[in-house]
């Protein structure tokens, strides 16, 4: 973590812009003086902060060529290889994560993915494409409700613990959020989402949207999906599964039961450039029915009509931006210069660390773990109150050397170490 105080920057650099022209000897020695003085090091081996950011020498090159194609695809004719490599990536990818083929665009029907910026943009989405759903049949059952009076109805749920970008999509989506109370093991279960739903449909609202988060990001718990999705079909409600994070672990088989269950879902949801090599941005996305979004996000003026259309995917529609890079690009490169076989090793080697580290946690009599490994992070504290966790992670933080964030659950304050750089070893 670098040892600067904000407005840092100001006093290094002119307060214009130069009028001639520079030497790029003098920009690269800036960026040293300038830039990489004020950089917190997120590849550092010793970064154990948030969740990882991914990188690698594929990716980083697939993003320069990315830059240097610069184009726009927001249409199949904007760029036909940015739509159709990104088409074949997603079904790559979700081949290798053991997705329903009910979710890919090889099934022959509308099912496909598509590469989001983040999660955030992911939930946001799927929010808007279940508010069109439900504001189609709604329309037909009740002519005489206003879409105004609908959306006033709406609701939707999460768990507790689910990453505060949920709340901020009902909030740009103008809906009405519910979050729930998980069990002891922090897990939404699906009795728990039953009663709420039956309790605002009572008192006449419409239930609509309902996110699944697998890893939560204070404690990577997971949700019982398979309960939940259960409660969904029987209620015709949109069901969205976030895995930002663990979603990359599912490349390994023995981590799927932790997806039980996602047949039962609508959209799926996870990271690649969290876990999986892939620098950001690169968030991927599966929807069983697209045109939901497609409805809601469809503005067709002539400039963007083109021959082709509906014979290819426009990812415009798909998408909350009209521009797009060419992201598909670093799955393609990473996905081959290391194949399934080397991103599973690195999955299960970050994991093993993290037992690693939770075995050294449990041997020393101080420590406690707070919340069940599954993944790599380890949740500890030191036995006691928050007070003298809270001066733990300040001493910790204040050397500069180890950077970790706190969390709280049900006011017991504790530390998340999470295996973040692939330069991370056990000693």
């Amino acid at each position: 973590v670098p040892s600067v105080q904000p407005g840092y920057l100001r006093p290094l650099v002119p307060e214009q812009a130069p009028q001639q022209p520079e030497h790029w000897t003098a920009v690269m020695a800036d960026l040293e003086r300038v830039i990489m003085s004020g950089v917190t090091h997120w590849h550092s081996p010793r970064f154990h902060a948030y969740f990882p950011t991914a990188n690698s020498y594929p990716a980083i090159v697939a993003d320069m060529l990315s830059g240097a194609i610069a184009c726009i695809g927001f249409t199949w004719i904007a760029s036909p290889a940015c739509t159709e490599l990104e088409v074949v990536m997603l079904d790559w990818l979700g081949q290798m994560l053991g997705l329903p083929d009910s979710f890919l665009a090889k099934s022959g029907g509308e099912a496909g993915g598509v590469i989001q910026g983040t999660a955030s943009e992911a939930t946001l989405v799927a929010l808007l494409g279940a508010k069109s759903r439900t504001l189609h049949r709604v329309r037909e059952q009740h002519p005489e409700w206003s879409d105004t009076e609908i959306i006033s109805k709406l609701v939707g749920y999460c768990n507790k613990q689910a990453h505060s970008s949920v709340e901020r999509a009902g909030l740009l989506g103008g809906v009405q959020l519910r979050t729930l109370k998980p069990d002891s093991k922090r897990s939404l279960r699906g009795d728990t989402l039953r009663d709420a739903i039956e309790e605002d449909l009572k008192n006449g609202l419409i239930p609509f949207y309902v996110v699944a988060t697998l890893g939560t990001t204070s404690s990577c718990a997971f949700d019982n999906l398979d309960e939940i999705g259960d409660v969904c079909q029987s209620k015709d409600i949109w069901l969205h599964v976030d895995a930002a994070y663990a979603g990359s672990a599912f490349v390994c088989p023995e981590y799927r039961y932790l997806m039980n269950g996602i047949d039962k879902a609508d959209s799926f949801n996870f990271n690649p450039h969290k876990w999986m090599l892939v620098n950001f941005d690169c968030s991927a996305m599966w929807l069983k029915q697209p045109r939901w979004i497609v409805d809601a996000f469809n503005v067709d003026p002539l400039y963007l009509k083109h021959d082709h259309q509906g014979s290819a995917p426009d990812y415009r529609h798909w998408q909350i931006p009209l521009g797009r890079r060419f992201r598909s690009l670093k799955l393609w490169f990473v996905l081959r210069l290391y194949g399934v076989e080397n991103i599973q090793k690195h999955i299960r080697k970050q994991i093993a660390l993290a037992h690693l580290y939770e075995k050294l946690c449990t041997s020393d009599e101080r420590f406690e773990i707070y919340e069940e490994v599954t993944m790599g992070l380890v949740c500890f504290r030191l036995k006691g109150n928050n007070e003298i966790n809270e001066e733990l992670l300040k001493l910790i933080n204040a050397r500069g050397k180890i950077h970790l964030v706190p969390s709280k659950i049900d006011d017991i304050y504790f530390l998340r170490l999470a295996i973040c750089s692939r330069y991370t070893e056990d000693s």
